[in-house]
């Protein structure tokens, strides 16, 4: 499977970063990180909270038979529609820290956009330790969900 999402991670640094560019209207690109229910479906979790202001908070989680298997939160610190959302990401009982996130959003043409994150770790060992997980795959195939689900739109 071609991964159009790309990450890039310099030996040696505490980030990483994330660039895909989608068939999608920048419009239509924000809002899956905008709308509770796009995002619920594209990441395949439950929106608990996604307050998108400056200061408000978000929370997901996927829960298998009864089970949380995944659980994440943060605070919104930045939020200017189709344009940028910065963040904090702690994914819940793992020893990864909180981790600092900026998703700049682009128009390249009518209906061509770019997504650009930017991940800042607390240690370069946290950030490669995140690579060695199926992250890039999993990360891929969620943005594929995410443009499909927004061609129907």
């Amino acid at each position: 499977m071609e991964l159009k999402t790309q990450v890039h991670a310099e030996e040696g640094k505490q980030e990483l970063f994330i660039t895909r560019v989608f068939d999608l209207p920048l419009r239509l690109l924000f809002k899956a990180y905008e709308d509770p229910n796009i995002v619920a479906q594209w990441m395949s979790t439950q929106v608990i909270k996604l307050e998108n202001t400056k200061h408000g908070s978000w929370q997901f989680e996927t829960s298998y038979d009864g089970n949380v298997l995944f659980s994440a939160s943060g605070v919104i610190l930045e939020f200017v529609p189709d344009q940028k959302i910065t963040r904090t990401f702690k994914m819940e009982n793992t020893d990864f820290p909180v981790q600092l996130e900026f998703l700049e959003f682009e128009a390249l043409e009518n209906d061509t956009s770019r997504l650009t994150m930017q991940i800042i770790f607390k240690t370069v060992a946290f950030r490669d330790q995140l690579l060695q997980m199926p992250f890039a795959r999993g990360l891929n195939m969620a943005h594929n969900r995410l443009e499909e689900i927004l061609k129907q739109q």
